[in-house]
């Protein structure tokens, strides 16, 4: 048709509020994941009763499933518009100003906020496939940014690494672009850009660029007490279930099953799961801390001690005692908890600011903002989480190079 009407059976008023229950329900899924929302919950938001928002998705997963695939096109729409410009540095460029102005115009009101996608694993199977598929195609698109002439030093595996790196370095930036004002987009825009393409190492015509040497640290693990060395088994497996499925979707049943215990085993260690969430939290705060401060101890500069930490960290994300517990866990958590979980991840990124800022201060690293740099490295650690996914067979002691190594050289270096 061409009169501008929608055709049969759609409506105005059925796509207007088809439209509004998206709105909701991607509301509640960033704020509750997955298995927290509820039809009702989100028929509340929109004023209508239960019944009535299955008229347009009949379960919830059908809902959440919607959300994702939603957002996913949003994004690989961004993802394609800057895969047309006309080479590597101006297709970054264009990607990171496309989610920006995204990003603005859902803190204006003006569109729907995107879904995370950190709960996409949580859908069940076969919905879950669709999502899992669309994802795979953004990070097709993303990696085609990377595919240049002038880029053919990097290969398969590196440009693997890359597009994941930048992707996360976009969806974790909505985590923390609410501390500027929407005036100040332009900058943050520019301070990302400079550090993804120059990275952190300081060049001059006169004096040879450091390169990625990292020292290295000792492990970051904490040790359990004595006695008591089941507990670090425990939260390692509640970690990665609960960085899997959500918060609310890493059930006590689930989490004693992958430990092979009863729940009442469990019940006898932890009052209830949002100790053990906490617990699980306190270890990650630990274990980032060590790391820290270990690179802080050593002789060297401000530019080896962000090497050293960062190397540690990423390489914990590999080892047999990671991952770090994701911040999006976080959200999930009763209020009261909340507050001090994130004032423990403020420290450790306070702490990551005031090595790249005493880098700067003794010339190792570039003068760049500590604050924006401190934010991409800590979205860095957390994509060599899930590096294994994008660069199968990956080991562990190649995970710096692959992916610390572009952020702080330079994502186009060789």
């Amino acid at each position: 048709m061409d009169d501008g009407r929608i055709a049969n059976p759609a409506t105005q008023r059925f796509v207007k509020k088809k439209e509004a229950i998206l709105a909701a329900a991607t509301a509640i899924l960033n704020r509750q994941g997955v298995k927290g929302m509820t039809l009702a919950d989100v028929a509340a938001e929109v004023g209508l009763i239960t019944t009535s928002v299955t008229y347009y998705y009949r379960k919830k997963d059908d809902l959440a499933a919607a959300c994702f695939m939603r957002g996913l096109e949003t994004f690989d729409a961004m993802a394609a518009e800057a895969g047309r410009a006309p080479d590597a540095p101006s297709r970054i460029r264009a990607f990171l100003d496309l989610y920006l102005d995204l990003n603005r115009r859902v803190r204006l009101g003006e569109t729907t906020a995107v879904t995370s996608f950190s709960e996409i694993l949580a859908l069940k199977a076969p919905l879950r496939v669709p999502a899992e598929n669309a994802y795979s195609n953004l990070f097709r698109r993303v990696r085609g940014f990377f595919e240049d002439p002038t880029l053919d030093h990097l290969d398969r595996r590196n440009r693997n690494a890359r597009a994941h790196l930048l992707l996360e370095q976009v969806l974790w930036s909505g985590s923390w672009l609410r501390r500027y004002d929407l005036d100040d987009y332009d900058r943050v825009r520019d301070r990302m850009y400079d550090i993804l393409i120059h990275g952190l190492a300081p060049w001059t015509q006169d004096s040879p660029r450091r390169d990625w040497a990292p020292k290295p640290l000792p492990d970051p693990t904490p040790a359990a007490p004595e006695g008591q060395e089941w507990r670090e088994t425990f939260l390692v497996a509640a970690t990665r279930l609960i960085n899997q499925r959500g918060y609310r979707g890493a059930s006590v049943e689930d989490i004693s099953a992958q430990l092979n215990v009863t729940k009442g085993s469990f019940y006898h260690h932890h009052d209830d799961k949002d100790a053990l969430v906490v617990e699980c939290f306190e270890r990650t705060f630990a274990v980032t801390r060590k790391a820290q401060r270990d690179a802080r101890a050593l002789a060297g500069n401000g530019w080896d001690q962000l090497c050293a930490a960062t190397a540690a960290l990423v390489e914990h994300q590999l080892s047999e005692h990671g991952p770090l517990l994701r911040a999006s866990s976080m959200s999930a958590l009763p209020i009261e908890i909340r507050h001090e979980v994130a004032q423990g991840y403020n420290r450790g990124f306070e702490r990551l600011a005031a090595i790249i800022a005493d880098g700067a201060a003794d010339g190792s690293v570039r003068a760049v903002d500590p604050l924006i740099a401190a934010h991409m490295t800590s979205a860095m650690i957390n994509a060599a989480a899930s590096l294994g996914i994008w660069v199968p067979g990956v080991e562990r002691r190649e995970a710096g190079r692959l992916l610390a190594r572009p952020l702080l050289m330079g994502v186009l270096t060789p």
